[in-house]
């Protein structure tokens, strides 16, 4: 799979030594706003082709697929441009909060008969594999709650995971994390109830949720964009419980499976993330493996972040 990035953004520099490790994709081009920047870039990434422009980049015909790892608010417009122009696309994540980008980005993608995904890398680590695994096994007995975080300290006014005008907050940066792997776990919610501490900025600098699933099934999350570092993931079942102190990263996959009759360290080899979920997108291309994350992941992902946003708002549980 000829890839292509579509902006340099910051994200870049954990997903080019992805693409570089794997024998089934090359990474070919990248595009920036600026004919310098994307020349300068190229050159400190060893990429070959820099364009100055993003539309000149999808008019390259040697790329077969773009990674769009430009702000949240242009992820609609530059998905549906890219399949249009003949590219499938890795979409960076969050897709959106707001239910019919997703719906009209997978409409243009079905009318050109080109994939698209998002980009939750850690959905593809054999970690998250596994703890979904043993769920289902019943290693915990019966599922009752789901209890995740995801939270770091920034203060620049001007980064973009603080500004209103591109949808940053601690939601949609690392909350979105939380969402998914409590979706993964227990299914699609029933309801929804958020609460958010609006920063400075303007944007959630704290945001909390509750969410209820079928069978009784309750998740509970904090993501912060104020807080100290904090990854963590814990399924609590009737019998037992499942911790992953490194749930979304996936450096350090442990999962410790604790009943009470002791604690078992479940530890396996770490991989790339990046690596897998580029790799995924190329194996699809080619016939050999499904798509992991399609339309319905994202379509859920979507209805729930909305729902959250809106009982913040209005201090009401909501449906997604």
């Amino acid at each position: 799979m000829r890839l292509g990035i579509v902006s340099t953004a910051d994200i870049n520099r954990k997903v080019i030594p992805g693409a570089r490790a794997s024998e089934k994709v090359e990474l070919v081009a990248v595009a920036s706003r600026d004919q310098q920047r994307a020349e300068e870039y190229a050159r400190t990434w060893e990429i070959e082709r820099a364009y100055g422009s993003y539309e000149a980049l999808l008019e390259d015909p040697d790329v077969d697929a773009v990674y769009i790892s430009l702000p949240n608010t242009l992820h609609r417009e530059w998905s549906i441009r890219s399949l249009e122009a003949g590219k499938h696309v890795i979409c960076e994540k969050p897709f959106s909060r707001r239910v019919e980008d997703v719906e009209a980005a997978f409409d243009a993608a079905e009318r050109t008969g080109r994939l698209l995904t998002e980009a939750f890398m850690y959905r593809h680590n054999p970690q998250t594999k596994r703890v979904a695994e043993l769920v289902r096994e019943g290693a915990i007995g019966d599922l009752r709650v789901v209890r995740t975080a995801f939270s770091y300290s920034l203060y620049d006014a001007e980064n973009i995971r603080l500004r209103t005008d591109v949808d940053g907050g601690s939601l949609m940066d690392v909350g979105c994390y939380c969402v998914s792997g409590s979706r993964l776990l227990a299914g699609e919610p029933e309801s929804v109830n958020g609460q958010a501490y609006i920063g400075p900025t303007g944007t959630d600098w704290v945001f909390t949720g509750a969410l209820r699933f079928p069978h009784d099934v309750l998740a509970l999350f904090d993501c912060g964009t104020c807080l100290p570092e904090r990854d963590e993931l814990e399924a609590i079942g009737s019998e037992g419980s499942l911790f992953l102190d490194d749930p979304w990263h996936c450096d350090e996959p442990v999962i410790e499976l604790r009943r009470d009759d002791g604690v078992e360290r479940i530890e396996l080899d770490p991989v790339d993330s990046y690596r897998l979920e580029l790799e995924n997108l190329a194996d699809a291309i080619a016939g050999t493996t499904p798509l992991l994350l399609g339309r319905e992941d994202a379509l859920g992902q979507a209805r729930t972040i909305a729902a959250l946003f809106r009982s913040a708002e209005t201090g009401t549980s909501t449906q997604p």
